[in-house]
């Protein structure tokens, strides 16, 4: 399969032939890959089931994981559920478009396959003006995860979609890099309070200026129970090379990178940027000097890491402060060991 690839700028100045001719093959049942503020997603019509099946084979995605369908407005999103509470009515109306998205019961619109049989659905309004563009155009919901292969970290620039799904996908619109560099928070709002049920772009705090109170879903660590949310239940995330998360200063992390270097192992590391001048290894990326930077920055950073450069990336164990919850949920998920020092 070819996959065209559009450049478009990532502001109001976007190229409309372009999202013309995206929308026009989402219509026809192929898979597009759009930009959105958290990462890229890979869409297709989210109430055409075998449109849908097309982005489980691309991904390599298993099957009863979930997907989210995005829609353009508030009243899209009305048309694919059924009973919303009032909490709802005061986040949508705070946080949306926003990075969050909303489990619903669902009124069966979308296809089952987006769903995974579950009698919920998760619905959000992104804020990007190239997914808003797209999604308008459309007309229709679009079930899109993330545009990368299934286990790998999450695309946050187009170049990581077209080194993942080049020739697996119809199109990807090029909008640059994305904003907040992980994905949606996802919030249950089928029962009479609201529960995370995966931590992202709105954090538990801000929810909580708008809804008290607003609990964290035990759900986040069992993998056995069938996931109500993209990113419950799978590994995720992963670099191409083990990745050892520590817990400790940057001198027992600097211990760590000795000794392995020692034992015949090339080490890259992935700290804040006041770390990572306190190290020396062979490969050293710093994130960012703030929590807000290490999110922007984290999937780039596991990327960047490939197979014959390093054989270990050790990674520091950041703050879980505001949206460093969401940063540390993605890093136990992309660990092949935690180590406290």
């Amino acid at each position: 399969m070819d996959t065209m690839r559009w450049n478009i700028k990532n502001d109001e100045t976007y190229n409309n032939q372009a999202v013309d001719e995206a929308a026009e093959l989402i219509k026809q049942g192929a898979t597009v890959a759009f930009p959105t503020e958290t990462v890229y997603g890979l869409g297709a019509d989210a109430t055409n089931e075998a449109a849908v099946a097309k982005i489980f084979k691309a991904k390599g995605r298993p099957q009863d994981n979930p997907l989210i369908a995005h829609v353009a407005t508030v009243d899209q999103l009305r048309r694919l559920v059924d009973n919303m509470p009032v909490y709802t009515e005061k986040l949508i109306k705070a946080f949306s478009p926003g990075p969050i998205t909303y489990v619903l019961p669902s009124n069966g619109t979308c296809a089952q396959n987006v769903t995974a049989g579950l009698s919920t659905i998760g619905v959000r309004i992104p804020d990007h003006p190239v997914a808003q563009a797209l999604l308008k155009k459309a007309d229709v919901p679009v079930a899109a995860p993330s545009a990368n292969l299934s286990g790998k970290p999450s695309p946050t620039m187009a170049d990581h979609v077209w080194e993942d799904l080049n020739g697996k996908i119809s199109g990807l619109l090029d909008g640059g890099p994305t904003g907040v560099g992980l994905e949606s928070t996802v919030i249950d709002c089928t029962q009479d309070i609201p529960i995370i049920l995966r931590p992202g772009g709105i954090t538990k705090e801000q929810l909580e200026e708008v809804v008290r109170p607003v609990m964290m879903d035990p759900g986040l660590a069992n993998t056995k129970e069938k996931p109500k949310s993209p990113g419950m239940k799978y590994k995720h995330y992963s670099p191409e090379v083990p990745l050892w998360l520590v817990e400790g200063t940057h001198e027992s992390i600097q211990a760590m990178v000795d000794q392995e270097k020692f034992n015949g192992n090339r080490v890259g590391v992935l700290a804040s940027q006041q770390t990572a001048k306190q190290i020396n290894a062979e490969e050293i990326i710093s994130l960012g000097e703030n929590i807000n930077e290490i999110a922007i920055h984290l999937y780039e950073g596991l990327r960047r890491f490939k197979q014959g450069d390093v054989d270990i990336i050790i990674c520091e164990v950041f703050t879980e402060a505001g949206i460093g919850q969401a940063v540390m949920n993605r890093l136990r998920k992309a660990a092949t060991e935690y180590i406290v020092k």
